[in-house]
């Protein structure tokens, strides 16, 4: 069947699941962070339940919390319909059924919705989009970037994956991304693309594996750092 999704759809991962996707280990968690594109996820609530400063990314952060749930229950349905339709395509071990998933996933993006005003004026969510990111030179630590590039790779073109990947580069010393293969698992056409022109720019590119594996291929991330 496979997936098809005309844009990109606002779908929240969770805390835990960030930290799985990213093998975030608690040194990680004690660095300046951003997360960039990350739509109606949880990870921001979290870290800032744990007092630990955090940013977030994404241009969906313009509308208000109303008109956030409103497009979250608008694509929730085909999300949920093509999921069920695609299930040959998952490793049904963290999540036990598409009914699972989508309580997780729901539950993330109600945590979401409940931090975001404020969050917004305490400037955790800040509107922006890739590739031209409203940040100064190495003003992060560590960036994160999760279901977005690679992942909509028929959404978006090479030349979008390489400025993007260069903006993040810019704005921070570390950058992972995940996960490396698209929205029906297969292996995204532009990685090792991206791979070889970041090389000649000097950054060290290394694909390792993750503690999170939800798409049978899906279990790698993109690790970035100049050299």
């Amino acid at each position: 069947m496979g997936f098809h999704y005309k844009n990109i759809v606002p779908w929240g991962r969770s805390f835990d699941e960030y930290l799985d996707m990213f093998n975030l280990s608690e040194d990680d968690l004690a660095r300046d962070i951003v997360d960039v594109g990350g739509g109606p996820a949880s990870f921001n609530t979290g870290m800032h339940q744990r007092g630990t400063p955090i940013i977030s990314v994404d241009p969906i952060y313009r509308y208000s919390e109303v008109e956030l749930r409103q497009r979250i229950q608008e694509t929730h349905k085909d999300i949920i319909t093509q999921a069920f339709g695609n299930r040959d395509k998952f490793v049904w071990t963290k999540f036990a059924s598409v009914d699972e998933l989508a309580e997780v996933r729901r539950q993330a993006m109600d945590e979401f919705c409940q931090d975001f005003e404020g969050g917004k004026q305490q400037g955790r969510y800040i509107d922006a989009s890739l590739p031209n990111l409203p940040f100064p030179d190495r003003h992060f630590d560590l960036v994160l970037s999760a279901h977005l590039l690679f992942f909509y790779s028929a959404n978006r073109d090479l030349a979008f994956h390489l400025d993007a990947v260069r903006e993040l580069l810019r704005i921070g010393t570390e950058v992972r991304i995940f996960p490396i293969v698209d929205v029906n698992s297969s292996p995204s056409p532009f990685l090792s693309p991206v791979i070889d022109e970041l090389e000649k720019d000097g950054i060290a590119c290394s694909v390792e594996r993750v503690p999170y594996h939800f798409q049978k291929t899906g279990n790698e991330m993109l690790r970035l750092k100049p050299c």
